[in-house]
């Protein structure tokens, strides 16, 4: 007298549920869509030339589950940068993250350790100037891409031929 039931069908209950879920799991898909290709338009716009980095993320998540969900997320930005800079016409350079806080844009130097979070400024070995980390970094990106940043006054960079608009790394 057992009756036979096929698994996974479940109740009315959690199949409501399952399709509950479905559609919270769609919802945020298309908001971080969206929030990803305004980002990029605005970065697109603004921008002749961008470098970034081609990160993979898998070092910044304890879970495997969190893992997945940062890929996605960076990997769905990256992929409107990309469209985004191809729609309009500019530049994108993906940029080898490795050493990139470690070396010196003007000299080429590498440090021998890798600098503490909590050291905000980079003073080279080799050849003695002084940057913040991340406009070390920033420059770094862009030499790699082979965009030849330009240092200005108060450390802008600028590149790109039309005037007003400026290269970024992200």
């Amino acid at each position: 007298m057992a009756e036979s039931f096929s698994l996974g069908e479940g109740s009315k209950g959690y199949r409501e549920a399952k399709q509950l879920r479905s559609k919270a799991c769609k919802k945020v898909a298309r908001q971080r869509q969206d929030t990803g290709r305004k980002w990029a338009k605005g970065v697109v716009r603004d921008h002749d030339a961008i470098a970034v980095e081609d990160f993979r993320p898998k070092f910044l998540a304890r879970t495997t589950v969190a893992r997945k969900e940062a890929d996605v997320a960076i990997g769905s930005t990256q992929q409107a940068l990309i469209e985004m800079g191809r729609k309009h016409g500019r530049a994108v350079h993906l940029v080898h993250p490795a050493h990139i806080t470690m070396d010196w844009a003007q000299c080429g130097a590498r440090t021998k350790h890798a600098l503490p979070l909590s050291e905000r400024t980079y003073a080279c070995t080799a050849c003695g100037a002084v940057s913040p980390r991340d406009k070390n970094s920033a420059r770094v990106m862009l030499v790699r891409a082979g965009l030849n940043p330009v240092v200005e006054p108060f450390g802008c960079v600028r590149v790109g031929e039309r005037p007003g608009l400026r290269s970024t790394t992200t």
